[in-house]
């Protein structure tokens, strides 16, 4: 029987490329939706475009029952709820999303034992990151005796090849503090502070980053309970897009930024000014997982990175990984997790072989 995919907001640029990755990678039939009917799809006879609402409920919830998996793609996960995963459960469809934000992550997690009780596979956060920083460090965790503390960061070229609603994720990220685990304890971090600069993998080198909140903050302590910080911080290039983006989190009236109208102001004024210095940086990312604990005896550190030409497409391998896995029956793991809770190293190490990433790794004695 023809695997049947269903990808919600697969028109979008990370739709797109989650669609082109299943098109590569896997044998199913495709079907992607938007808001505005569209004459065809691209991807050739197994994809076939649906116009679709999320407010449609019974529209939306016909489309689940005919799927055998649901991609979420249809951000920003700052204003969606738990609805397509919640149908998901109820029908026994398996379920992924690209999620990107704590509350809907930690609303996703509550529906772990529904989930699990309904045999439904369900992984949240996928893509680049989180999604592939995840897996980077669970392999980082598992080289070391006792791992204490995670330090993740990413850097990001002019739009990443991203369109506007990732643009407003990130300026919606700059609207409140958050929590993050720190020696031990949750401490209160300011969005886009601590700027730290950090060795990348060429042809990034010394480059800049700063505090973000990402759903790794929360789900990371979780999944390895041993670890006492885990640190997550984003930069951009060129770095006077980081000036700007610090100016939007600590000089604009807090009132402002938490304003619609201002995160579509800065989101649409960001795409242009990122439109035209792509053609100087490029959209390529870089994702750096520093892992820091006891290995025989001695303090170490262990550094993997992940580098592509395209953070868009880098995304759509993330994503398409882990819906192929699940397709081909090698993930199956009912309940609501994190990539990291979910997918092996061994498997992780194998799904990106196969799209042609490498993974750049070093020791360092502490």
């Amino acid at each position: 029987m023809t695997e049947r995919v269903l990808i919600l907001g697969g028109r979008g640029r990370i739709g797109s490329a989650v669609t082109n990755d299943l098109v590569t990678h896997t044998q199913a039939d495709i079907t992607i939706t938007g808001r505005d009917p569209v004459t065809n799809a691209n991807g050739g006879d197994r994809v076939r475009f649906l116009a679709l609402d999320l407010e449609e409920e019974e529209k939306l919830r016909e489309a689940i029952a005919n799927s055998t998996i649901v991609i979420h793609c249809a951000g920003p996960f700052h204003y969606r709820d738990t609805q397509v995963l919640e149908i998901c459960i109820e029908k026994g469809i398996n379920y992924v999303d690209v999620s990107d934000h704590r509350s809907y992550t930690q609303a996703a997690l509550n529906l772990c034992q529904k989930a699990a009780d309904a045999g439904v596979t369900a992984i949240i956060n996928t893509g680049i990151f989180p999604g592939i920083s995840n897996s980077l460090v669970r392999q980082a965790v598992e080289q070391f005796d006792l791992a204490e503390k995670i330090h993740l960061s990413y850097l990001v070229s002019g739009s990443g090849g991203a369109g506007i609603t990732v643009m407003r994720t990130t300026f919606l990220g700059l609207q409140h503090q958050f929590a993050a685990w720190i020696n031990g304890e949750w401490q209160i971090i300011q969005p886009y502070t601590d700027r730290e600069e950090l060795n990348f993998p060429p042809p990034y080198g010394r480059n800049a980053v700063y505090w973000f909140d990402m759903p790794e903050t929360i789900t990371l302590p979780k999944s390895f309970p041993e670890i006492n910080t885990v640190v997550t911080k984003f930069g951009s290039l060129p770095d006077f897009y980081n000036r700007l983006t610090w100016m939007a989190a600590h000089i604009f009236p807090k009132w402002l930024i938490q304003k619609n109208s201002m995160i579509e102001l800065l989101s649409h004024v960001s795409y242009t000014m990122t439109d035209f210095t792509n053609q100087f940086t490029g959209i390529g990312v870089a994702v750096r997982a520093e892992v820091t604990g006891i290995k025989e005896d001695k303090k170490m550190a262990y550094t993997a990175a992940v580098l592509h030409n395209n953070t868009t497409v880098a995304t759509g391998l993330g994503t398409g990984s882990i819906a192929q896995l699940i397709l081909e029956g090698k993930l199956q793991k009912p309940g609501v997790f994190p990539v990291e809770a979910a997918l092996s190293t061994n498997l992780f190490t194998q799904v990106m072989d196969s799209r042609g990433i490498k993974i750049n790794s070093h020791w360092l004695t502490l």
